[in-house]
């Protein structure tokens, strides 16, 4: 048996398109979407339709990330005030997009789970942990901190939303991470996913690694009017992509607390965060 697993696209169609075509190749008995198809980047909409036909012709599996999350909740809710609109203009830009398409993101689930023979050797795949697809997993989190955060009897862990490939394990279980197809955050800007084969009886698996015409997708921020129109906070989502490399904890330590305090207009310190930047 042989699975496919990616995540993070982040509405980079360039790279969704290759990460299908590597699939495709690779033959997979299966494949899962795990999270974060859309927002953050400039084509959500084109990203989510590619993904619907492959999920309708051949039966690829979705995992809701936060990010669907967080774009189905900005459908049901308005913001509560003029310095919230701001801050989500850029998901309220990429709702825009996908409005048309809601309903190819109806009912997907936060888990999924396989076997790898009969009923036996499990797979258990989610965006995050089995507390919050908002909860990464990362190298240097402690085991203390994971606790409840992986279900019982399984064979493997697959998560996401780090946008950082790993391999560790939690008291024998292991725990694989595969990363981000289309906004890594672990300096390599190559996207990645993960092939997973069951064979002599345990599972096997794989980070895989990719180019994609990055030229395309750098133009696709600007052309699609998502830099100029999504608001200031699209620059340092931009300048992450752009480096392959977390920005947003900075931001949030240093310079958004100002912002929801009134002291500092929203724009002027984006600016001045991204002057700090190498």
């Amino acid at each position: 048996m042989k699975v496919a697993i990616f995540s993070d696209v982040q509405g980079n169609l360039p790279a969704m398109q290759t990460v299908v075509e590597a699939i495709e190749a690779w033959h997979p008995d299966l494949v899962v979407m795990d999270g974060d198809l859309i927002n953050r980047g400039p084509s959500s909409l084109a990203c989510l339709e590619l993904f619907d036909r492959l999920r309708r012709e051949s039966g690829w599996l979705p995992v809701n990330g936060n990010h669907e999350t967080w774009i189905m909740r900005c459908a049901r809710e308005a913001p509560k005030d003029a310095l919230e609109e701001e801050l989500r203009r850029f998901a309220d830009w990429t709702l825009a997009q996908v409005q048309p398409r809601m309903d190819a993101l109806i009912d997907w689930p936060d888990h999924l789970c396989f076997p790898g023979e009969g009923e036996t050797h499990w797979v258990h795949v989610t965006h995050g942990t089995m507390t919050s697809n908002r909860q990464g997993i990362t190298a240097s989190i402690p085991d203390a901190e994971l606790v409840d955060a992986l279900p019982e009897d399984i064979a493997l862990f697959v998560t996401a939303h780090t946008h950082r490939p790993l391999q560790r394990a939690l008291d024998g279980v292991p725990i694989l991470n595969v990363g981000s197809a289309g906004s890594p955050f672990d300096g390599d800007p190559r996207g990645s996913y993960a092939q997973l084969e069951w064979h002599h009886g345990r599972w096997h698996w794989d980070i895989i690694r990719f180019d994609y015409d990055r030229a395309h997708a750098d133009r696709d921020f600007h052309d699609s009017g998502f830099i100029d129109q999504g608001g200031p906070l699209v620059r340092i989502l931009y300048e992450e992509w752009r480096r392959a490399r977390l920005l947003m904890p900075l931001w949030r330590r240093d310079f958004e607390p100002a912002v929801l305090r009134g002291e500092r207009p929203l724009q002027p310190a984006v600016d001045a965060f991204l002057a700090t930047l190498d």
